[in-house]
């Protein structure tokens, strides 16, 4: 409990029983007002104060300055009891709805809590606690059992397993060793590593989080919006409303100036916005919330709203849908031994990190003799040229796939398996043979897919730079519904584009890429996805909403999250303002008092706001 719930705690236990003390002696003394005022100090001093701060910054139309207003008046026309109670209990509601938002904050909190107070760094054979910006890359840092990791790096000696629950959901810890990948974040539970430091703190993947995380609730959904826009228009207009019912009855009826302006002060009470200008907010608070405890960052609202009327799912198939781990699974050389075959091609992937590459390299096991290798280029969305020294000679070699064959008036011969991506290699105009590289489903994707089927996804369609027909032998496999394949980077930003122009009006399309190579389609689709954010920073900067795992199947969640919150705040909205009109009307025609004002006031907005805190409750689809 918080120190500003305590003191309204204290506050609230001195200030009843002085209402209740003037309750009782009403009528039967001269000073039974006095208990009245002393409870109204206690428990409401603090609104008119912030009205008339609130006023002095131009803010004038709050929930404040029409509960001043409203209890001012009360006490105008004798009504003592009815002010302090009125005041008494908006208070009370007032703790409630602090309480509610508290709880609702403590999920993002507990995400805060990820950054790293220090890091020991290792200097000198020293270890030395220093501030996490402090380390440079290349540092060796020391992470002890119970400590969190301060940056992300790769681990040069010792063992042990970290929890990542706070980043991922994911509860099993994670077994690392020497040249495992680290991130910060995450906590040490057994074994002393020592990490070499890959990025500065500002790049580390902690501080994309916290980053995220913090700029979250700037970017509103529709329906955030429209409440700060409808509580702009509505306070007014009910002030106005008020001062209306006070004033004009009376003079065109002549007499009965209590009576109205008593309807008016409850007019005025009643009207308070409060359980739309919280609840509406805290709900999506609650779902981004939700979300991330489930390993789903949200950069705002308003993607979690868009994420509710999902219909038309594009994904990219390598390191999405499949694992993205290749191994080379066929060698067709057209002469010569299958080991000259991957000699050349390891040394014509040698610069590059691309995951097809590495398992080239890996195949061919053995070390490279970089002297050998001139000028090597990518040929974006084709492969790569080389010239290599090999026998004495230089040999100009071209990897890649049968575009750059075709491209090169290459004859070639296709034997590659069906669910396998092809290289061909060719020396300047002569075929050398073909590298099958093959890679594997993720092992979450058919039960991922069949979840968003059931959650009302019409729409399934994958993207890929392989063969047409190797994309539809994994689309079929999987359950894809549209497979387009044989595309450059810039065909998918076409095709996206084509899809967006298709889709019904309402719903929306999200692409789910690795958040690096498809930065562009990323951005241009209705909301970009990106999985296994957790060992990428550059996803948490391309994508709008990051899965910090490599489960698709977490899509399947954020969709019901998305839409569980949508309907709280229907509902809240519904039900607010569907009260308020109901009381507002009664109110006006003499048929509610203020205590009825007031309790349909607290009691909606304490209704809506234990409503809106639903939207943190979610338990995983699976």
């Amino acid at each position: 409990m918080t120190k500003k719930q305590k003191k309204m705690i204290a506050r609230l236990a001195v200030g009843a029983p002085v209402f209740l003390l003037g309750l009782l002696v009403e009528g039967k003394v001269s000073w039974y007002w006095l208990p009245f005022a002393v409870s109204y100090l206690i428990v409401g001093y603090d609104i008119p104060l912030k009205a008339l701060r609130n006023l002095r910054h131009g803010q004038l139309f709050d929930e404040n300055f029409l509960m001043s207003l409203a209890t001012f008046g009360a006490i105008g026309i004798g009504a003592l009891e009815e002010a302090v109670g009125v005041m008494l209990f908006y208070q009370v509601g007032e703790f409630f709805n602090d309480y509610a938002v508290n709880r609702s904050r403590k999920s993002i909190t507990e995400l805060m809590d990820i950054n790293p107070e220090y890091a020991n760094l290792l200097r000198d054979g020293k270890e030395e606690k220093v501030d996490p910006y402090e380390v440079s890359i290349g540092d060796i840092i020391v992470i002890k059992p119970g400590e969190k990791v301060p940056l992300d790096g790769v681990v040069v000696k010792g063992a042990g397993s970290l929890d990542t629950k706070a980043l991922t959901g994911e509860s099993m810890p994670v077994e690392v060793k020497e040249r495992s990948e680290v991130i910060s974040g995450s906590i040490n539970l057994n074994g002393v590593l020592e990490v070499q430091v890959t990025s500065l703190f500002d790049d580390s993947t902690v501080a994309k989080i916290l980053e995220l995380v913090e700029n979250a609730s700037s970017r509103k959904a529709k329906a955030e919006n429209f409440i700060t826009k409808f509580a702009r228009v509505y306070t007014p207009v009910v002030v106005i409303l008020a001062a209306l019912l006070a004033v004009v009855p009376p003079l065109v009826l002549g007499g009965g100036w209590g009576v109205w302006v008593y309807r008016a002060c409850s007019f005025l009470v009643v009207s308070c916005p409060c359980a739309l200008v919280i609840s509406v907010p805290l709900s999506f608070f609650g779902g981004l919330g939700a979300a991330s405890k489930q390993g789903i960052l949200m950069k705002g609202s308003n993607y979690l709203e868009a994420m509710a009327s999902l219909e038309t799912v594009v994904f990219d198939k390598t390191g999405t849908l499949t694992n993205g781990k290749f191994k080379v699974t066929e060698v067709e050389p057209v002469e010569g031994s299958s080991e000259d075959l991957l000699k050349l091609a390891a040394y014509g992937e040698f610069h590059s990190n691309h995951p097809i590459a590495l398992s080239v390299k890996e195949a061919y096991g053995k070390d490279v003799d970089e002297s050998k290798i001139g000028l090597a280029e990518e040929i974006a969305g084709y492969g790569i040229r080389a010239e290599i020294e090999d026998g004495g000679k230089t040999r100009n070699v071209f990897i890649g796939n049968a575009r750059l064959m075709e491209q090169r008036n290459i004859e070639i011969s296709d034997k590659g398996i069906a669910e396998g991506t092809t290289l061909y290699v060719a020396d300047e105009d002569a075929y050398l043979g073909s590298i099958t590289i093959s890679d594997t489903i993720r092992e979450d994707v058919p039960g991922a897919l069949k979840g968003l089927k059931a959650s009302g996804v019409k729409r399934l369609v994958m993207l890929t730079g392989d063969k047409p027909e190797v994309g539809r032998a994994v689309g079929e496999k999987i359950g894809i519904d549209e497979v387009h394949g044989g595309l450059l980077p810039g065909d998918k930003v076409g095709k996206v584009e084509e899809l967006l122009s298709k889709k019904r009006e309402g719903s929306t399309l999200a692409f789910v890429g690795d958040g690096i190579n498809d930065a562009p389609v990323l951005s241009r689709s209705d909301v970009g996805i990106a999985m296994g954010g957790i060992g990428s920073g550059a996803a948490v900067e391309a994508a709008d909403v990051v899965i910090m795992t490599d489960e698709p199947s977490k899509l399947v969640d954020a969709i019901r999250i998305a839409r569980k919150t949508i309907g709280i705040v229907k509902q809240n909205i519904v039900f607010a303002i569907g009260i308020k009109v109901l009381v507002l009307f009664l109110s006006a025609f003499g048929l509610a008092s203020m205590w009825i004002a007031v309790f349909s006031d607290v009691g909606v907005s304490v209704l809506a706001i234990l409503n809106a805190v639903r939207a943190l409750k979610y338990e995983n689809y699976k």
